[in-house]
């Protein structure tokens, strides 16, 4: 398996969770191909971590669907499914779509600022073709009423079904299309500040429903 290059050991405290952001990101972004083998050892050598955290990571992956563990066999990071991902997106359409009716009520001006802000960083990344600062910005746009509405369980939901939706946003901001985004989001902090929970949840769930499985414009 090829170790992705400029990524040095982690610390020795790290907790099982950031061994799983680590690889769940390097799948994301392409770092770890569809189709490439995970070896349990050669990853740890490469986060300087022990094999337990690994593949502890590599079970929780697999819940994901991002990567597929054969028995008797390697794991391998799973292929871009266009059914999968459309199921995912359901799921985390209807999530976002509840976070957002909830935290309307609760969002303060500072968080309103804040979606602003990210909406601006996103917009400038869609631009610009910076795919990682896109989908960073756009993380946090959304995450503002997902942390806002305090709703453990969406957050738990998003976290596994997520990454799924995000592959395919890759390829989708690194097109013109993603740009259709920044007037949603605009508009979606607009429907929150007026207080419209209704409006703002269906547009919420618009923004996410409408990414199309096969990469285009949504």
């Amino acid at each position: 398996m090829p170790i992705p290059e400029g990524a040095g050991p982690l610390e020795r405290s790290l907790l099982r969770d950031d061994v799983y952001l680590r690889l769940r990101d390097a799948i994301v972004d392409g770092s770890l191909a569809p189709g490439e083998q995970l070896r349990d050892g050669e990853l740890a050598q490469w986060l300087g971590v022990s094999r337990t955290p690994v593949r502890e990571a590599l079970l929780r992956l697999g819940q994901a669907g991002l990567v597929v563990a054969a028995p008797g066999r390697s794991t391998t990071v799973s292929s871009l499914d266009a059914r999968a991902a459309h199921d995912a997106q359901a799921v985390v359409a209807a999530m976002h779509e509840l976070a957002v009716a909830t935290a309307v009520p609760l969002l303060t001006a500072d968080d309103l600022a804040s979606m602003r802000a990210a909406n601006e960083r996103f917009r400038t990344a869609v631009a610009t073709g910076d795919v990682d600062a896109a989908l960073a910005a756009d993380d946090a746009f959304h995450a503002v009423p997902v942390r806002a509405g305090g709703n453990a369980a969406i957050v738990s939901v998003l976290d596994q079904f997520t990454p799924l939706v995000r592959r395919l946003e890759r390829v989708r901001f690194a097109t013109l299309a993603g740009r259709a985004s920044v007037a949603r989001h605009a508009r979606l902090v607009d429907l929150c500040e007026r207080g419209d929970a209704a409006e703002a949840a269906i547009v919420s769930r618009e923004t996410w429903a409408t990414l199309d499985p096969h990469g285009e414009s949504r």
